[in-house]
Parts: C-alpha cells; sequence; structure tokens
C-alpha cells in the first residue's frame, strides 16, 4: 500500500507521513534505510555532542530518540495488527532522552542500532498483508492504522534528519 491510500490522514502525524513520497511502505523502508546508511558520520561525529540552543537534544540524543519511538510504534502497530484492542499508553520523550544515556555511545553505534532496527521494522511490516495494515487503533490521543504508522516512523526519521541538516550542520 501506497501513502496515498491514507485517508484521512490522522491529525498531527500528518506532519510526518507528507514527508514520504507516494510508493509502496516496502519500497518507503528501504529508502529510509539508504537514507541512513548514506550519512556523513564525520560530520556527525564533528557535531554529534552539541545542542543548537540551551535544552534542545544532541545529535546523539536525535538518533536514539528514532530509535527509542520506532521501537514503541512497532509495539503499537503489532497490537493494532494483531487486533489486540490494548491502548497502549503514551511516553514521555524528553525522560527517554535523558536517561537513554545516548551520549556515552558512538554516532556509528547509534546509527548501526537504528539500521538494525529499522531493517526488524520493515521484517515486521513485510508480515502484514493488507488487513493487518488497514487495522486501526489509538496512538497517543489520534487513532491510526497500521499503514499509518509505517509512514509516521519513516517520516519521523525525515524531519529529524531535516532537523540535524538545518540546525546542526553549521555548528
Amino acid at each position: 500500500m501506497k501513502r496515498s491510500d491514507i485517508n484521512p490522514l490522522p491529525q498531527y502525524w500528518d506532519r510526518y507521513i507528507n514527508l514520504v513520497p507516494d510508493v509502496e511502505l516496502p519500497q518507503a523502508f528501504d529508502h529510509s534505510i539508504r537514507q541512513l546508511q548514506a550519512l556523513d558520520t564525520t560530520a556527525l561525529v564533528r557535531v554529534a555532542d552539541k545542542t543548537y540552543s540551551p535544552g534542545k537534544w544532541t545529535v546523539k540524543d536525535i538518533v536514539q530518540h528514532l530509535t527509542d519511538v520506532e521501537r514503541i510504534m512497532c509495539y503499537r502497530a503489532l497490537l493494532f495488527a494483531r487486533r489486540d484492542g490494548t491502548i497502549p499508553l503514551g511516553f514521555e520523550q524528553d525522560l527517554f532522552a535523558i536517561n537513554a544515556g545516548a551520549n556515552r555511545r558512538t554516532i556509528d553505534d547509534l546509527i548501526d542500532e537504528l539500521v538494525t532496527m529499522r531493517r526488524a521494522t520493515k521484517a515486521l511490516y513485510d508480515s502484514f498483508d493488507n488487513e493487518m495494515l488497514k487495522a486501526r487503533g489509538m496512538n497517543w490521543e489520534v487513532e491510526v492504522s497500521v499503514l499509518d504508522l509505517g509512514f509516521i516512523i519513516i517520516g519521523h526519521q525525515v524531519h529529524h534528519l531535516n532537523v540535524i541538516a538545518e540546525k546542526y550542520a553549521a555548528l
């Protein structure tokens, strides 16, 4: 299924979904993996522990955040695909960032973990049929489908890589 198969676009999450080209979901996952593998790690290492403003996350925190959120979204996708009926609880992303210890890790390690997570996510999504992709549940305060979550995961990556390019590259 493609991004254009999402109807209606879920409020709030549309900001991420709309960052992904209108391609089949497996193709979007493949592209996202290539995007991660093509990151200029030398440039990221240079700014890895910097912030562009007080109270903002470091690049390492952002990469860890991408991995953490993807794990949470995959859990939700699995609940919805299996029609469990559980409404998953929210999480506090700033507490996750504070407690993750990303700044004691290397950029290469964090990106490797994210790529590994993305491959696992793609494998999970490859196991879903169209009926599973259409299954719905509550994600935060908004009802979404499993398909929506797949495109949210990818668009979330695009969003944060754009932030890194715009806010951190010049540091």
